[in-house]
C-alpha cells in the first residue's frame, strides 16, 4: 500500500501528508485509526493526538509551538492554531554531544583549477569588481564589450558584479561592503579579477588593495577611472585584454574532494523540506565533511528554536560560545528594530506546510548532517577552518548565498520547495523538495529529492546526488548559469548619508 503521510519521529504528535488528504479521510498511525476533520493540502501536518490549549505540538522530535486552543487528533494544524514559543535572548548551557560519522573515504577528485597560492576553484571566470555604485555602468560596458571580443574563448564566462554601495555608509555597514568586495576578488573561481574604481568614494580603491593582502598582482589589476586621461573604458580594455590572455592559459586538473567547499542554503521552502531535500543535503555535508571537505551553514535567523541542536555539537566549549553570541546577536538585531524573534516563516512557507519558527528551522537545521561544528564565522570573515562552519548572515535568499560565496565557498547547494531561479557570483544549484516543482521547473531545478517521496531510499540516491554536485564542481553549468541568473547582494543594517 502506498504511503500517504509521515511520522518523521515516534515522539511526534503530528504526521506530515505526503499527498493532499480529504475531510472525513481515514489513516492509521501507531495502531490508532484517525479521522480528518478537514482538507488537508499535501505537506502539511495533522495532529495524532489530543492537545490542550498552551501544550506543546511535537515535530522532528522537538516543540515546534504550542497550540492556540484546544485540538483534537484529525486537526489540520496550521498557523492559524499553532503559535510560537520563541521570544528573546537566552542563556544556553554547554551539553557536548560527539557523534561519529563512521563514513569512509572514497578518496574521489573534481576537476578544478589549482591557484597560484594552492586554493582551488571550480569555475575560472573574469570577473570585474566596482569599489562604488557609481561605477556599475561601466563596469556593465566593460563586461558587455569583453564578452563580445573573445566570445569567451578558453574561460567559462566574463561578469561584473554591480552593487550600490561603497560610498555614503558608515561604521559597520562600511566594513561589511569593503570585506565582501575583498572575498570576491580573491575568490578562487575567478581566474582574473578588475578592481574598477571611481576615486573620491568612501571605499578608496588604494586602501582596498591594501585590504587585499599578498594577492597575485598579475591577476588583479586596479584602475581607478577619475586618475584616467580620456576613455576610462578603453584604458580598462586594455587591461582586460592582458588578464583574458592570462586567464584563458588556465585548465582543470583532478583535485582531491577535501579541496571543496559548499554553501548549504534553503528558501522557499515547504513541508517537504525537512523530509526530503534537506536531509539529502545534510547526507551529503556529511560525507564531504567525512573527506575532509568543507560545508558552510548560515541564516541565523532560520536556526531559532533548533540552535542547541547545533551548540551541543560545537567541538569545543570556545565554539559553543562564539554560536551562542551568534544567536543572541541576531535576536538583539531583531530586538533593537521592534521586531519579533519568531515571525519568520513567508506567506509561500506557510502555504506549503511550515507554520512556526521552529518547524522551519528544526527542518532547515538538517541540511547540515550529524557533523560537529569546527568554525564558527562572522559576516565577511572568509573561511579557515574544514569541517562542517556556522556562518552569520541572514535569511534572505540572495544576502544569504552572497555570504556563503563570500567566505569561500565553491558552490551553494539551495534547497526549495516553492522554486526560485536566482544564482550568487557562484554556481547556486536548486535542489527540489518535491516531485511536483521537479517536474514544472525544470529550467530552474538541478535534482530532485522528490524522489525520496516516489519510492527511492537515501542509500539509493545520495551517490546521485553526490555525483551531481561533482559534475557540476568539475565544469557543468547549474541553471542558473545556464539562464545567466546571477548576482550579489551585501547585507545592510545602518545609515546612508
Amino acid at each position: 500500500m502506498e504511503t500517504t503521510f509521515l511520522k518523521i519521529n515516534p515522539a511526534d504528535s503530528v504526521v506530515v501528508c505526503l499527498v493532499g488528504k480529504k475531510k472525513g479521510d481515514t489513516i492509521e498511525v501507531d495502531g490508532k485509526k484517525l479521522t480528518l476533520s478537514e482538507d488537508v493540502p499535501a505537506g502539511h501536518k495533522v495532529l495524532i493526538r489530543d492537545t490542550k490549549e498552551g501544550e506543546d505540538i511535537i515535530k522532528y522530535g522537538y516543540p515546534i509551538g504550542h497550540a492556540r486552543q484546544d485540538l483534537k487528533a484529525g486537526d489540520w494544524v496550521n498557523e492559524n492554531n499553532l503559535k510560537t514559543n520563541l521570544s528573546g535572548t537566552l542563556e544556553y548551557t554547554y551539553h557536548p554531544v560527539g557523534e561519529e560519522l563512521n563514513i569512509k573515504n572514497e578518496n574521489r577528485t573534481f576537476k578544478g583549477y589549482v591557484r597560484k597560492n594552492g586554493d582551488v576553484g571550480v569555475r575560472n571566470e573574469i570577473w570585474i569588481v566596482p569599489t562604488v555604485g557609481c561605477v556599475n555602468g561601466i563596469a556593465e560596458r566593460l563586461a558587455k564589450n569583453l564578452r563580445e571580443e573573445t566570445e569567451c574563448k578558453d574561460i567559462d564566462s566574463i561578469y561584473t558584479w554591480h552593487h550600490n554601495f561603497g560610498c555614503s555608509q558608515l561604521s559597520g555597514d562600511h566594513e561589511n561592503t569593503r570585506k565582501v568586495l575583498r572575498d570576491i576578488v580573491l575568490h578562487p573561481n575567478a581566474g582574473a579579477v578588475l578592481v574598477l574604481g571611481l576615486g573620491c568614494e568612501n571605499n578608496q580603491p588604494d586602501d582596498f588593495m591594501k585590504m587585499l593582502g599578498d594577492y597575485d598582482k598579475e591577476r588583479i589589476r586596479l584602475i581607478v577611472t577619475q586618475k584616467v586621461e580620456g576613455d576610462e573604458v578603453e584604458a580598462a580594455m586594455q587591461v582586460l585584454r592582458e588578464l583574458y590572455q592570462i586567464a584563458r592559459q588556465d585548465k582543470r586538473e583532478d583535485v582531491p574532494v577535501s579541496k571543496l567547499r559548499v554553501g548549504l542554503k534553503c528558501g522557499g521552502s515547504d513541508g517537504f523540506s525537512g523530509i526530503t531535500a534537506n536531509p539529502l543535503v545534510g547526507e551529503f555535508s556529511d560525507w564531504l565533511v567525512a573527506q575532509g571537505g568543507t560545508s558552510v551553514l548560515t541564516e541565523v535567523p532560520e536556526m531559532f528554536g533548533a540552535e542547541t541542536i547545533l551548540m551541543n555539537r560545537c567541538k569545543t566549549p570556545e565554539l559553543f560560545q562564539e554560536t551562542v553570541s551568534l544567536i543572541n546577536n541576531f535576536k538583539e538585531y531583531f530586538l533593537s528594530h521592534g521586531e519579533p524573534v519568531g515571525e519568520n516563516p513567508s506567506p509561500g512557507n506557510k502555504a506549503g506546510g511550515i507554520s512556526t519558527l521552529e518547524d522551519k528551522a528544526l527542518g532547515c537545521t538538517q541540511k547540515c548532517g550529524r557533523a560537529p561544528v569546527s568554525g564558527v564565522m562572522e559576516y565577511g570573515d572568509r573561511l579557515t577552518h574544514t569541517g562542517l562552519n556556522l556562518l552569520s548572515a541572514p535569511g534572505n535568499d540572495l544576502v544569504a548565498a552572497t555570504a556563503l560565496a563570500s567566505c569561500g565557498c565553491h558552490l551553494v547547494l539551495f534547497t526549495t520547495g516553492r522554486g526560485t531561479p536566482f544564482g550568487t557570483f557562484i554556481p547556486t544549484m536548486k535542489i527540489a523538495t518535491n516531485p511536483t516543482l521537479a517536474a514544472r521547473k525544470p529550467n530552474w531545478v538541478d535534482f530532485s529529492a522528490g524522489q525520496l517521496i516516489e519510492g527511492k531510499t537515501m542509500k539509493e540516491l545520495l551517490p546521485e546526488f553526490t555525483d551531481k554536485v561533482l559534475a557540476i564542481a568539475s565544469g557543468e553549468k547549474a541553471k542558473n548559469e545556464k539562464n545567466d541568473y546571477r548576482e550579489i547582494s551585501i547585507f545592510k543594517n545602518g545609515v546612508t548619508l
